[in-house]
């Protein structure tokens, strides 16, 4: 990854978008069908090849970003070219929130992972769609809560705790989140490491460790299952 990324070049969008790019996420599958067709009469659909930006730090934070397909991944970089993932954005997932209360400049990097779709609705559209539907001020409130929530336990984990606590905790919460102790990865180990602040040697070595120990079992890259989840939570 260079530290200086380039923007992607213009790619002409589709002139339809269909209504499941809208109606699974989560700030508007509360509404009804035509509410839908509404709002995805005002999107716009572009498809990103892997390594294309969708925005970078520095560009106009304008509108709002939903994926359809594909997977993006969203980073930051440091004074020293050091890239810092903040979150992978999977189908239904979405971007770009904070423009919708006030002008900003995006903090961050999107970059395509995968071939992706992703439908976009320009500031005035969404805002226009607050004051007709303020069912969905509160839903991108709540998101908005939770990305808080999640930012702040990873910058807490990074500043203060070891890299066994950080990924003994993620493991854990990954099974609270899926609701079953076996589960796969979302991210490569890669990335993984990116966004614990460390290295994959030694993700793929801890991993080996809580294994030995007991706590969890591997099934090729990705797949884990929580054996011990006791142990796992006290880490340290």
């Amino acid at each position: 990854m260079n530290s200086t990324p380039s923007s992607s070049p213009p790619d002409a969008s589709h002139e339809h978008v269909p209504a499941l790019c809208v109606s699974r996420v989560p700030i508007f599958n509360h509404l009804p069908a035509p509410t839908l067709a509404v709002i995805a009469s005002k999107a716009a659909m572009r498809t990103y090849e892997r390594g294309q930006f969708i925005h970078r730090a520095g560009d106009p934070s304008d509108k709002l970003f939903i994926i359809h397909k594909g997977k993006v991944k969203v980073y930051r970089l440091s004074d020293t070219g050091k890239e810092q993932l903040v979150r992978i954005l999977s189908p239904g997932d979405f971007a770009g929130e904070l423009a919708l209360f006030s002008a900003t400049a995006h903090d961050s990097y999107a970059e395509a992972m995968q071939t992706s779709e992703v439908c976009t609705i320009h500031q005035a559209d969404v805002r226009e769609l607050l004051l007709q539907y303020p069912d969905i001020g509160l839903h991108v409130l709540a998101e908005l809560s939770r990305r808080l929530g999640t930012s702040e336990k990873q910058t807490t984990a990074i500043a203060t705790a070891s890299i066994n606590a950080r990924l003994a905790q993620y493991l854990a919460n990954l099974g609270e989140q899926q609701g079953s102790p076996s589960f796969n990865l979302p991210m490569s180990r890669r990335y993984l490491a990116s966004y614990l602040g460390t290295t994959p040697e030694t993700v793929s070595r801890r991993l080996g460790e809580f294994e030995e120990a007991g706590w969890i079992q591997q099934s090729g890259q990705r797949k884990i299952t929580i054996l011990d989840l006791d142990a796992l939570l006290l880490v340290e």
